[in-house]
């Protein structure tokens, strides 16, 4: 007979006990050991002898390569986070916070999938099908071989799926789906798992290309066991703020595809609208003339991004000062500050420091080091940066300024967007020919960055 056993499971990480602990042992999060029941069922050990592989090992020379087959959609920004198109037979997870648009998104990728003739089966557990047909109508998706279909039982699911026999299917979203086979309750550990399993089967097997919505915790992170992540083909994350109008899709995992790729798009009455030129839209409201803003040159994958760093250095009345960052990595600004008070003779002890990525954007590579040392200073000398100036390159600990990849790219972006000026490592000038109608001003330290900068 089934015996029914009773086991504590991490909500965040899935890390199992026998008995309750305030404090998980895996990740150490507080109070997030939750009770769960299985069915253990007694069956007779199976020996070695009796398991037969259905493939056989073979040489990997042997193996036939060539490139995945993609299907492309009518959104270039997400064939551009995908790699080229949604692989068939893949498994996507799509996280992002409550109300920022990942419905809007997969019905709208639904719906360009459909015209182009492909079987297209939206699941939803969460909203009703007059709910989604009010979407579809606002969104202007309405195809025939578009299916929508409101259940959360595993068991339907699979039924819809063998009578559709769909080539993309949208869960929406994992943690209301539920297997009545599973003693827990809906979004528990247990059943996150199992279905994801089962969905993960359903693609290799029949080559479906599946879309799995995924509800994140207050942290940001996909809610769930962090096994959910490795059992997927691709992570995306829906980033933005509720009260902007623009949204970043970014990928942190993708077995067919670049992770440093980024999607812009801009949300509209009629949907999410694609951001093609994203630097116009960054700088769009960037004042001129104002000390502590500065323009930066990033790469979002095989991309260029010009985006506006904003710095504000105010004296503090409390002995220790404060520094704030948003969108750059909050120990990389106390390096920048401690190389300003060292090499360059700032003293900075007494001052509260801000820094921000206008636009909400997350810069995390070490070209903006430049940027933002040059934001700083500005704010602290109360010296206005010259408009039409954009400034990128790495900063080391003594003081010097280090070369960056994809210089050229950097310049060329600068150069569409009408900037007259490029304040940029003299290591990167090696290699290429600087296009005409652009100064290019090549630095070794960040003192001569500066001196160049502010006069």
């Amino acid at each position: 007979m089934a015996k029914i056993k009773t086991k504590f499971v991490c909500s965040e990480c899935g890390t199992e006990s026998a008995k309750w602990l305030g404090k998980c042992p895996g990740c150490h999060a507080w109070n997030s050991m939750v009770e769960e029941k299985e069915t253990v069922v007694k069956t007779k050990g199976v020996g070695l002898s009796s398991f037969h592989a259905k493939e056989k090992p073979q040489s990997i020379i042997h193996i036939e390569s060539g490139q995945e087959p993609r299907i492309e959609t009518r959104m270039l920004e997400l064939n551009r986070v995908l790699g080229g198109g949604v692989v068939p037979g893949s498994l996507i997870l799509v996280g992002g916070d409550p109300g920022i648009g990942k419905s809007t998104l997969l019905l709208q990728t639904s719906h360009a999938l459909a015209v182009k003739g492909l079987k297209v089966l939206y699941i939803s557990g969460e909203e009703s099908v007059r709910q989604t047909r009010l979407r579809a109508d606002r969104l202007g998706a309405l195809t025939e071989s578009l299916y929508v279909l409101c259940e959360t039982n595993m068991e339907q699911i699979n039924d819809a799926i063998e009578s559709v026999q769909p080539d993309f299917l949208v869960i929406d979203s994992i943690q209301t789906v539920y297997d009545p086979n599973v003693q827990s309750a809906p979004g528990s550990v247990s059943q996150v798992r199992e279905c994801t399993a089962h969905f993960m089967r359903v693609a290799k097997i029949k080559g479906v290309a599946t879309v799995l919505v995924g509800h994140v915790t207050k942290e940001g992170a996909i809610a769930g066991p962090r096994l959910l992540e490795h059992m997927v083909d691709c992570v995306l994350y829906f980033e933005g703020e509720r009260h902007h109008t623009y949204r970043i899709l970014r990928a942190v995992k993708n077995r067919f595809g670049s992770t440093n790729e980024i999607g812009i798009f801009e949300m509209g009455e009629d949907g999410l609208r694609e951001v093609s030129n994203p630097s116009e839209l960054f700088l769009s409201e960037r004042p001129l003339g104002v000390s502590g803003s500065t323009v930066v040159a990033s790469m979002e994958g095989t991309r260029p991004v010009l985006v506006e760093l904003q710095a504000l250095v105010a004296t503090t009345n409390f002995p220790s000062p404060r520094r704030m960052s948003t969108g750059i990595d909050h120990n990389r600004m106390a390096l920048i500050i401690a190389v300003l008070e060292k090499r360059n003779g700032m003293f900075l002890q007494t001052q509260d420091a801000y820094l921000n990525v206008a636009g909400g954007v997350k810069l995390d590579e070490p070209a903006v080091d430049l940027a933002a040392a040059v934001s700083i200073a500005s704010s602290f000398r109360d010296a206005p940066t010259k408009p039409y100036d954009v400034i990128f390159g790495e900063v080391g600990l003594t003081g010097e300024v280090r070369a960056v990849s994809r210089a050229e790219q950097r310049v060329k972006e600068a150069e569409k967007l009408g900037f007259k000026r490029v304040i940029m490592p003299e290591k990167s000038l090696k290699g290429w020919k600087p296009p005409e109608g652009i100064e290019i001003i090549g630095v070794s330290t960040v003192s001569e960055a500066l001196k160049a900068a502010l006069g």
